[in-house]
C-alpha cells in the first residue's frame, strides 16, 4: 500500500458506510470503521525506522501536468508526525465514540463525515503539490462543517458550523492566492522544487505578499488571534469530534502549514514577528479567557487556543535560526522548533484525554457546568484520574510530558532574548514575560478543571443524572492517552530520536547535522535553572490567584459583550444579513419588467461603455458583402413582426408573430449556408410554438401596462439602447483586426479532431469538456429532485403512521 492509497482508503471506506449501515444492525457501525485508522496507523508506523534513518518517500501521479498540478505524495519526518497523530488519535476517537454515541444517532452520517475528514487531513500533510494541498485543505473545512453541525437540530450547532466554515474558508482563499503568488515567483507548485529554487523565490516581489496570505490561511485554521472566535462555538459538536478535530487534527493543519513553509519563509523578519507575536498573543488571550468559563468544554476550547498559540510562537522563535545560517552557535535557536514539535505531540495526548474526560462527565452526569458539578472524585475515580493527569500535564507539572515541553518553551523564550537581530535586543524580554504570565493562567484553569469538578460538595439535585463511573469501553481511549502522557515523560528521547529528529531535518533542510538539531530531553539537568524557577513561580502565583479568584473575576465584565471580537463578528454578520435581505427585496420584487431592465442596463453600461472608452466602434461598409433584396425583405419582415408583437391585443396573434420571428431567423441560417443551425432553429421554433398553443388557455390575457409617459419613455430608451449596442458591436467586430480570429484555428477541424463539419466538431470535440460539465449539472439537479421526492414521500408516510 502506497502513501497515496493511505489517503484514498478513508474516502473509499466512507463510500461503503451507507450500504454497510443498512445491512449491519446488531453490531455498532464504529467497529467496522475502526479498522481503517488502525490499519493506516500500523502501516505508517512501519516507516518510522526508515524515516528516522533519513529516508523520504515520494510518489507522483500525473493529474493536470499542463498546469503543473500532479498528485505527489511526500512522506518525511514532518508529515510522519501528523500522519501518526491523524490515524492514531483517530483510532482512539472512533473507539471512544462506539460507547459514547447512541445507536439512535445517525451513525452512518457521523462515521462517513469522520472518514472524509481523516482522508482530507492525510491529503493535506502528505501533499507536495500546493494546489492538491489546497483542495484537501478546503475539504477539511467542509467535512468539519458537517461534523460540527452533526446535531443539526440545535441552533447553536448550526451557528457554530457556519462560523467555523466562514472563517476557515476565507483564510483558505487567501492562502490560495499566496500559493498562486509562489507559483508566479518559482514556476512550480511543488514544495520541494520551490525549496530547490529558494533564492529566486525570495528575490521575487511576490515573496512577502505570498507569505502574509499563507499565514492568513494558517492563522484562521489554527484559531490564532483574532480568528480564534470560531473554535469555542465549534464545541457544539459531539465530544468525539471535539477530541479529534479541535485537539489533534484540524486545528493542527495551520501549525503544519507553518512548519512546512518555514524553510521557505523562515529567515524573513516579517515571518518571525508575525508567527511568534501572533502565537504569543493567542497564548495569553486563550489562557486568560479560559479562566472565566463555566462550561468545561468551553474552558477546554480556550485552553486549546492557548496551547496552539504556544506551539505557533515556538515555530516563530525557531525560524530565527534560518536567518542566522548554520553554525555551532545558531543551532541552539532551533530548539524552539524542537519544543514546538514536542509539545504538538504532548498536546494531542493530554488534550484528547481531557476532551474525552469531559465527554464522560457530560454523558454520565448530564451537565458540563462547573457551577453544578463537584464531589465526583469518589463516584468517578477513573475519570478523576484522567482529569488529574491530563490537567497537570497541560499545566506543565511533573511527572507528565507537558512539563518537559513547557520547560523547553521557557528555555526558548529566554534564549531568544540573547539575539541581536530583528530588534530582539530591545523588545526580546517580552517573550519570557508573556509566556510566564500565560502559564499562570494555564495553571489556574487546570486547577479549576480538577477542583471544581471532582472536589467540593456533591450537588445531586442540580445534576441531570445520578453520577456514576463510565463503562470500561469509554475509558479505554483516554487511558491509552494518559499512559502516553506518563510514558513520554519517562522515555522522551525515544520519541526525540525516532519521531522528532526526522521532522527537524524537514524544517531545517539546509542544516547538515540532524544530531545537533535534536537536544537531549531531561526532566532534571542536575541544577536549578531559570526555567525551573519560572515553573515554581507559576505554581505559587497560580495558587494565590486561584484562591482569590472571586475577588478578581469581575474584571472579565469590564469589556461589554458587544465590544468583544465575538460580539463584533455577530454584529457584522447580522448587519450583513439584514442589509443583504433588504437589498434583495428591493430588486427582487417579482416583476419581470424590472428584471429585464436590470439586465439590459447593465449590459449596455458595461459593453457599450467599454467600447466607447476603448474607442473600438469602427465600421467600414466598403468591406461588406452586397446585401441582396431578399435579405432586406427578411429583415423588414422581422422588424414588422417584432414591432407588431408589442401592439398585439390577442394571445394567438402574439404567439404567431413570435413564430414569424423564429422562422425568419431560420431562413437567415439557410441563406448564410448553415443548414445545421437552420434545422436546429426550425425544430426549436416548431416545438416552442406548439407548446404555446398547447398551453394556450393557461396563458395570461394580454393587458396593457399602466404607467406614466416617463416610464414608457424609459422602456423605449432602454430597448433602443440595447438594439443599438448589439448592432454596433456586431459591426465593430467585423473590422476588428488587433487579434487573430479564432475561426482560423477551427477551420483545421478535420486534422485536429477528425471531423469535416466544423459546427459538429466544435460541439462534440472542442466543447466536449464543457458539455460533460453540463451533463453533470443536469445529473446533480436530477439527484436533487429525486431526493426531494423521496424525502417528501417518507415524511408523508411518517405523518400518516404517527
Amino acid at each position: 500500500m502506497s502513501v497515496a492509497l493511505s489517503i484514498l482508503l478513508p474516502f473509499i471506506a466512507s463510500a461503503f458506510i451507507p450500504f454497510l449501515y443498512r445491512r449491519v444492525t446488531n453490531i455498532h457501525l464504529g467497529w467496522f470503521v475502526l479498522v481503517v485508522p488502525v490499519v493506516l496507523f500500523s502501516y505508517l508506523a512501519t516507516f518510522i525506522p526508515r524515516i528516522a534513518s533519513g529516508k523520504t518517500f515520494i510518489n507522483t501521479f500525473e493529474w493536470i501536468p499542463s498546469y503543473d498540478i500532479n498528485i505527489t505524495t511526500y512522506l518525511d519526518g514532518l508529515s510522519m508526525i501528523f500522519g501518526l497523530l491523524i490515524t492514531g488519535v483517530g483510532s482512539l476517537v472512533i473507539l471512544y465514540s462506539i460507547f459514547y454515541l447512541s445507536s439512535k444517532e445517525s451513525l452512518h452520517h457521523f462515521y462517513c463525515y469522520l472518514l472524509l475528514f481523516m482522508g482530507a487531513m492525510l491529503g493535506v500533510v502528505f501533499s507536495d503539490n500546493l494546489m492538491v494541498l489546497y483542495a484537501f485543505w478546503e475539504l477539511t473545512s467542509v467535512s468539519s462543517f458537517l461534523l460540527i453541525a452533526f446535531w443539526h437540530h440545535r441552533k447553536a450547532s448550526r451557528a457554530g458550523a457556519r462560523k467555523a466554515m466562514t472563517i476557515t474558508v476565507s483564510g483558505g482563499v487567501a492562502m490560495l492566492a499566496g500559493f498562486l503568488m509562489l507559483y508566479v515567483a518559482s514556476g512550480t507548485f511543488s514544495i520541494r522544487e520551490i525549496l530547490a529554487n529558494l533564492e529566486a523565490v525570495q528575490a521575487s516581489s511576490y515573496f512577502v505578499p505570498a507569505m502574509c496570505l499563507v499565514l492568513l490561511g494558517a492563522f484562521t485554521k489554527s484559531a490564532q488571534f483574532p480568528f480564534h472566535i470560531w473554535l469555542p462555538d465549534a464545541m457544539e459538536a459531539p465530544t468525539p469530534v471535539s477530541a479529534y478535530l479541535h485537539s489533534a487534527t484540524m486545528v493542527k493543519a495551520g501549525i503544519y502549514l507553518v512548519a512546512r513553509t518555514t524553510p521557505i519563509f523562515g529567515g524573513h523578519e516579517v515571518w518571525f514577528w508575525s508567527v511568534s507575536a501572533v502565537g504569543l498573543v493567542t497564548l495569553f488571550w486563550g489562557s486568560f479567557n479560559a479562566v472565566k468559563q463555566f462550561d468545561l468544554k468551553a474552558l477546554l476550547a480556550y485552553s486549546t487556543i492557548s496551547q496552539l498559540g504556544l506551539i505557533m510562537s515556538l515555530f516563530g522563535l525557531g525560524s530565527a535560526a534560518l536567518s542566522l545560517g548554520y553554525s555551532a552557535d545558531t543551532v541552539i535557536y532551533t530548539q524552539a522548533t524542537f519544543a514546538a514539535l514536542f509539545h504538538l505531540i504532548n498536546h494531542s495526548t493530554f488534550k484528547g484525554a481531557l476532551f474525552m474526560m469531559v465527554g464522560i462527565v457530560d454523558h454520565e452526569v448530564g451537565t458540563r457546568d462547573i457551577r453544578r458539578l463537584g464531589g465526583l472524585m469518589s463516584l468517578m475515580p477513573f475519570t478523576f484520574t484522567i482529569a488529574v493527569i491530563g490537567s497537570f500535564s497541560m499545566a506543565g507539572l511533573p511527572p507528565f510530558n507537558g512539563f518537559l515541553s513547557k520547560e523547553m518553551f521557557f528555555a526558548a523564550t529566554l534564549k531568544i532574548t540573547q539575539l541581536d537581530i530583528f530588534s530582539l535586543d530591545a523588545v526580546g524580554l517580552i517573550f519570557p514575560i508573556v509566556a510566564w504570565i500565560a502559564s499562570i493562567f494555564t495553571f489556574i484553569y487546570c486547577v479549576i478543571i480538577v477542583n471544581r469538578t471532582f472536589f467540593g460538595k456533591l450537588q445531586p439535585d442540580r445534576l441531570e443524572k445520578p453520577p456514576h463511573e463510565a463503562p470500561i469501553g469509554m475509558l479505554i481511549s483516554p487511558y491509552i492517552l494518559i499512559a502516553l502522557v506518563i510514558g513520554i515523560f519517562i522515555f522522551p528521547n525515544v520519541l526525540g530520536h525516532y519521531i522528532l529528529s526526522p521532522a527537524m531535518a524537514s524544517i531545517y533542510p539546509s542544516f547538515p547535522s540532524v544530531d545537533e538539531l535534536t537536544p537531549h530531553i531531561a526532566a532534571w539537568h542536575g541544577y536549578i535553572n531559570t526555567e525551573l524557577i519560572m515553573t515554581f513561580g507559576v505554581v505559587v502565583v497560580g495558587i494565590f490567584l486561584y484562591r482569590t479568584l472571586k475577588k478578581w473575576r469581575p474584571m472579565y465584565q469590564l469589556i461589554p459583550q458587544k465590544y468583544t471580537l465575538n460580539g463584533i463578528y455577530e454584529r457584522v454578520i447580522g448587519s450583513s444579513e439584514q442589509y443583504s435581505g433588504a437589498l434583495t427585496k428591493f430588486y427582487m420584487n417579482g416583476k419581470l419588467t424590472y428584471y429585464f431592465i436590470y439586465i439590459y442596463v447593465f449590459f449596455v453600461a458595461i459593453l457599450a461603455g467599454y467600447m466607447v472608452y476603448a474607442d473600438l466602434f469602427s465600421w467600414n461598409p466598403s468591406n461588406d458583402s452586397v446585401i441582396e433584396p431578399y435579405e432586406l425583405l427578411l429583415v423588414f419582415v422581422m422588424i414588422a413582426a417584432a414591432v407588431a408583437i408589442i401592439f398585439a391585443k390577442q394571445r394567438i396573434t402574439a404567439v404567431l408573430l413570435n413564430g414569424v420571428l423564429g422562422y425568419s431567423v431560420a431562413f437567415f441560417f439557410v441563406v448564410f449556408r448553415a443548414p445545421d443551425l437552420a434545422l436546429t432553429q426550425l425544430v426549436v421554433e416548431s416545438v416552442t410554438t406548439a407548446l404555446f398553443l398547447l398551453s394556450f388557455k393557461f396563458l395570461p390575457k394580454l393587458q396593457p401596462e399602466s404607467g406614466s409617459k416617463a416610464w414608457e419613455f424609459t422602456k423605449v430608451t432602454i430597448s433602443i439602447a440595447v438594439g443599438a449596442t448589439v448592432t454596433l458591436i456586431g459591426l465593430a467586430v467585423m473590422n476588428y483586426d488587433k487579434f487573430e480570429p479564432i475561426s482560423a484555428y477551427f477551420e483545421d477541424s478535420y486534422n485536429l479532431a477528425g471531423g469535416k463539419n466544423i459546427v459538429n466538431t466544435i460541439l462534440g470535440d472542442f466543447r466536449a469538456f464543457d458539455t460533460m460539465l453540463e451533463v453533470v449539472v443536469l445529473f446533480i439537479a436530477g439527484l436533487g429532485v429525486y431526493t426531494l421526492i423521496k424525502l417528501k414521500a417518507k415524511k408523508e408516510g411518517k405523518d400518516v403512521e404517527d
